[in-house]
């Protein structure tokens, strides 16, 4: 999409992913490369007798997962070069992820900014999705910089 079909979209959804499962052999491969083996996360047993009722995915986990949502579910700009992680204006982690469940992104432009040289901010609401669960997990306001080819 063209920047100016984009600014057209401003306020809409734009993309919806895939469902991605979050089962216990993600959660302790995550416990183990970012050293946060806390027992809700790596312990089923233990984590039962916890208000969760069970093992729950880290936050930052389910965070993680926006990378792979966003290249599913959004088209990127005509003649993307690459598009470069930003940061969040906000973000808050809503509800715990249960280990096993399914999640997915929802995603709607909120901003676009022409910032010079063929790049572009682009702020999307992010909001991930458990499967069968009304309250969602986190909700973001998601910054990106594409950069496009110059013309």
């Amino acid at each position: 999409m063209t920047p100016q079909e984009l600014q057209g979209l401003i306020g809409q959804e734009v993309g919806l992913s895939r469902w991605f499962e979050v089962d216990q052999a993600r959660i302790d491969a995550f416990a183990r490369i970012t050293e946060d083996e806390q027992y809700i996360h790596v312990d089923p047993e233990r984590a039962a007798a916890t208000p969760f009722g069970g093992a729950i995915a880290h936050g930052f986990l389910t965070l993680s997962l926006a990378s792979a949502m966003s290249m599913d579910a959004v088209s990127p700009l005509s003649g993307l070069v690459m598009g470069i992680n930003y940061g969040f204006n906000s973000l808050r982690f809503l509800s715990p992820v249960p280990s096993g469940a399914r999640v997915r992104g929802r995603f709607r432009l909120v901003s676009l900014e022409d910032r010079g040289a063929g790049r572009w901010l682009m702020g999307h609401e992010l909001t991930v999705e458990i499967e069968n669960h009304d309250k969602p997990a986190l909700v973001g306001e998601w910054l990106s910089m594409q950069v496009v080819e110059a013309t």
